[in-house]
């Protein structure tokens, strides 16, 4: 098993502009595999097109991820969007697909300030493969396919409909604020739904976002709905915490890991040298 660990940078853990440029280049240097830019709207995060493009030419190993929210976006101007910065990068994109925050100012600015989101995927996700593959749809066809034959879309979600979908139409499963346990449970449900649709998910391409402090000392954070239990199982406080749940992840399969801060760093570059010397060596 491949281990690959990345680091989100986005939602609450915002990069000023200026020293974006500094944290792409202090990621590749430190040997981490992937920068991650989470979508949300409204948070002062850097938008993920442009940011990995800014990234995709600013250094040529780092791989290019983003938790990209779709619902909203016209399908066939996504696929050309993301077919070029795969094509530009030489093949370095990682696409997670999300539905966005259910905040009423986070769906506004997404343009679906009502009903169910989540009907884009199925409706929209095989035409943007087919486009990808080449072929016409609705009779439109891409100029530029991308350099990944194929582009690999992972989901998140962890709901049944949503563990049904990853099954159905991902490529693989990229939860978080999960506990081990209920995450094994969830592969499970993906992998019966992605053998009913005649499917084969890589046992490789499971994965979390895990969320972490560097204060050793835990402090209240708010669950999921419905989650019960210590934050201590999901979030990981202390760098030898930190490498403990990593271990753990690794050893229940779970072999790509997006580490997230959960506070703002006071200094990126200090924050990211830290990281480094604790999990960059957990990479096989």
């Amino acid at each position: 098993m491949k281990v690959r660990i990345g680091v989100a940078i986005g939602g609450r853990s915002l990069v000023d502009l200026e020293r974006f440029g500094e944290v792409v280049d202090a990621l590749d240097e430190l040997g981490f595999d992937s920068i991650w830019l989470p979508e949300t709207f409204l948070a002062g995060s850097v938008d993920p097109l442009v940011g990995l493009a800014y990234a995709a030419a600013r250094v040529r190993r780092l791989k290019l991820g983003t938790h990209i929210v779709t619902p909203g976006r016209n399908p066939y101007a996504l696929a050309k969007a993301l077919a070029q910065l795969d094509r530009l990068s030489g093949g370095r994109l990682l696409l997670t697909f999300v539905a966005g925050l259910n905040d009423p100012h986070e769906r506004l600015a997404q343009g679906l300030p009502i009903g169910d989101r989540t009907t884009w995927f199925d409706e929209h996700l095989p035409r943007v493969r087919a486009l990808w593959a080449g072929d016409a749809v609705d009779g439109l066809v891409l100029d530029a396919s991308p350099k990944q034959q194929p582009l690999e879309v992972w989901l998140g979600g962890q709901a049944a409909k949503a563990l049904a979908r990853v099954g159905r139409l991902g490529d693989g499963w990229l939860p978080g604020a999960i506990r081990i346990e209920e995450a094994v449970a969830g592969r499970a449900v993906v992998e019966r739904a992605a053998a009913d649709a005649r499917r084969q998910i890589s046992p490789e391409h499971y994965g979390i976002n895990l969320s972490y402090s560097l204060d050793t000392t835990p402090f209240e954070l708010p669950l999921r709905p419905g989650a019960t239990g210590d934050a201590t199982d999901v979030v990981a406080f202390g760098l030898d915490h930190l490498c403990d749940l990593v271990a753990k992840w690794i050893d229940a399969g779970f072999t790509k890991i997006v580490v997230r801060p959960i506070q703002p760093p006071t200094d990126w570059l200090i924050e990211l040298d830290h990281l480094s010397r604790s999990v960059v060596g957990l990479q096989t």
